[in-house]
């Protein structure tokens, strides 16, 4: 009889996807990581006095100036890591919870050596890839395309049907 398998939790963080919308073309806002040597979505910790959604809108404000409408519910979870083998501590991996959120206004960010910068899915796809191990560079790859696939689909529903979307706008304010 085999020994029981033992499930090792990730720590969890949370995404922004910030994108904007630039007539049919879509771009996404990346952030650089502390160091500046590689490109990331704004992320960080969850906070037990927001959502998740809250606290990656709250990243998104904090990292890249960010302000816009984030969706209340994660579209995907992908895993990313932190640190390199050889340094202590090595590699740390996060299970990260990716909200989709449209920006509609960018200020100065808190943190300015991130260096906000719109790239569109292509590049942010090569930026986001460039120094990473191949399987976190799919993940974040994956983030993209998911985000794609949900942006274009959200235009073709609300374009079907804008009547739907004024009606549930005006419930929103309401």
């Amino acid at each position: 009889m085999g020994s029981p398998r033992i499930a090792k939790s990730l720590p969890l963080q949370v995404a922004a996807i910030c994108y904007r919308k630039r007539g049919a073309a879509v771009e996404f806002l990346l952030v650089n990581t502390n160091g500046g040597k590689k490109w990331t979505f704004p992320k960080g910790s969850p906070d037990v006095r927001l959502s998740h959604s809250q606290a990656a809108a709250r990243e998104a404000a904090e990292e890249a100036g960010a302000l816009g409408t984030i969706e209340p519910r994660h579209f995907h979870l992908y895993i990313h890591s932190k640190g390199v083998f050889w340094q202590p501590g090595g590699v740390q991996e996060f299970v990260v919870k990716a909200f989709l959120m449209e920006v509609h206004q960018l200020r100065r960010a808190d943190e300015p050596l991130r260096r906000p910068t719109w790239f569109s899915p292509e590049d942010a796809r090569r930026r986001l890839a460039k120094g990473r191990e191949v399987k976190y560079a799919h993940e974040l790859e994956a983030v993209i395309d998911r985000a794609l696939d949900r942006i274009h689909f959200h235009s073709e529903f609300w374009g079907k049907f804008p009547e739907t979307r004024n009606n549930a706008r005006a419930a929103a304010q309401s």
